[in-house]
């Protein structure tokens, strides 16, 4: 029964490193994919016209 118990534990630790690492890597990306767009749009300001 303890054994059991072990495994378990054991695949839901490490399922739970390998989603925060994915959420993590995808949090950085998108972070500095909207720094780069807010640059670019800042940069262009004076070119938009309405």
């Amino acid at each position: 029964m303890n054994e059991k118990v072990y495994k378990t534990m054991t695949r839901c630790g490490a399922g739970s490193i390998a989603v925060g690492i994915i959420v993590l890597v995808t949090g950085i990306t998108t972070g500095i994919l909207m720094l780069v767009s807010g640059a670019r749009l800042l940069k262009r300001k004076s070119e938009i016209t309405f």
